[in-house]
């Protein structure tokens, strides 16, 4: 960790988590966190879903939930940013305190139920980024809506002159019932009307907006076979593995594993790994995959592109590590590729699948 991260680290643990993440997002607003991107390497650019990505690496949803500093994201490194969830309607979200920190785990509990502004606030500032930024929109139901897939159509139509790519996020466990979205039938109608609303969109505009599907790492292998299923019958752009988990499995750190809420960080990486790996071998070579789990340095970035990923995500390690772990990983990316001996990262994709998916959920 470097004394950037170090000393960055150490004040915002003085703070309860979530004025802590306040304050991170009010560092990056006024530039006191300086940019320290890692050294071009056109070995790790890759096209998928028909976007250039200068990197694998891009910031998790759930970080800048109102779309407040996408562009501050980016250059810290990350190749892309997605912002988000976002809901048509404003909501606060669960009670306080729902953000736990286990310090001994590296992970993080959250329950903080798609709190965000709404689809207006985060428009007008997405309408201010540059448009060759790529910034991927995360859109959700309200809590209380009357039609959930109403909501994510909403999303598509409000976002679609400024979103890079699209985020259909049915698998956040703060949201109750949100999840019963990843049945099969009720799938089936959310990706109909999605895809729909999207395909009219692009005729309107001239240009199509992937949109991805992202999934939860507490599934059975017959829920995966649906969701395989369901995806490859859609014209779906790609499907991001995982989000937070249930399972309180090998924490370390007890004293606030009884929190409700979903578990990210270092303990949900080889759970959410396997199920990656697992989605791949359902869906074969040609779907893009961005898995999201644990990535905490450019070893576990790279054991997610070796499980079958095209792309890379992260949050919560970064909480742990500081603002100078993208420009790390990405730095160690392009290391990994000088030790083996790659002309492209793409190489490395589905390596060491079986590896994975052979494994118990």
């Amino acid at each position: 960790m470097s004394l950037l991260s170090s000393l960055g680290r150490k004040g915002l643990f003085l703070f309860d988590p979530e004025t802590a993440h306040g304050l991170s997002i009010a560092a990056l607003k006024t530039g006191i966190v300086p940019a320290c991107p890692a050294k071009a390497d056109p070995r790790l650019a890759q096209t998928v879903a028909g976007l250039h990505f200068p990197n694998p690496l891009g910031m998790a949803a759930g970080y800048d939930k109102n779309a407040e500093v996408p562009e501050a994201l980016i250059r810290l490194g990350f190749g892309f940013a997605e912002v988000g969830t976002l809901t048509p309607r404003a909501q606060e979200g669960n009670p306080k305190p729902r953000i736990f920190r286990l310090v001994a785990d590296d992970a993080v509990i959250n329950r903080l139920g798609f709190n965000n502004a709404g689809h207006a606030a985060a428009l007008e500032r997405l309408k201010r980024c540059r448009r060759d930024a790529l910034i991927g929109v995360n859109i959700g139901a309200n809590k209380d809506s009357t039609d959930r897939i109403a909501d994510y159509v909403a999303g598509i139509r409000t976002f679609y002159d400024v979103a890079r790519y699209f985020t259909a996020n049915i698998s956040s466990p703060n949201t109750p019932g949100l999840r019963d979205l990843q049945a099969k039938e009720s799938l089936h109608a959310l990706l109909s009307s999605v895809l729909t609303a999207r395909a009219e969109e692009a005729t309107r505009s001239g240009r199509q907006v992937p949109v991805f599907l992202k999934i939860a790492p507490d599934l059975t292998e017959e829920g995966l076979d649906d969701i395989a299923e369901v995806a490859l019958a859609h014209p779906l752009d790609g499907l991001i593995v995982s989000n937070t988990t249930l399972s309180r499995d090998g924490l370390r750190d007890t004293s606030q594993a009884g929190e409700a809420g979903g578990l990210s960080g270092k303990p949900l990486f080889e759970k959410s790994t396997v199920v990656l790996a697992k989605m791949r071998r359902r869906v074969g070579d040609d779907l893009p995959i961005i898995g999201v789990g644990g990535v905490s340095d450019a070893q576990t970035a790279a054991e997610k592109i070796r499980a079958g990923a095209n792309l890379v995500q992260l949050y919560s390690c970064m909480v742990y590590a500081g603002p100078t772990l993208p420009g790390a990983i990405v730095s160690g990316l392009s290391r990994l590729c000088d030790r083996e001996q790659v002309s492209s990262i793409s190489a490395l994709r589905g390596s060491r699948m079986a590896h994975w998916a052979d494994r118990n959920i």
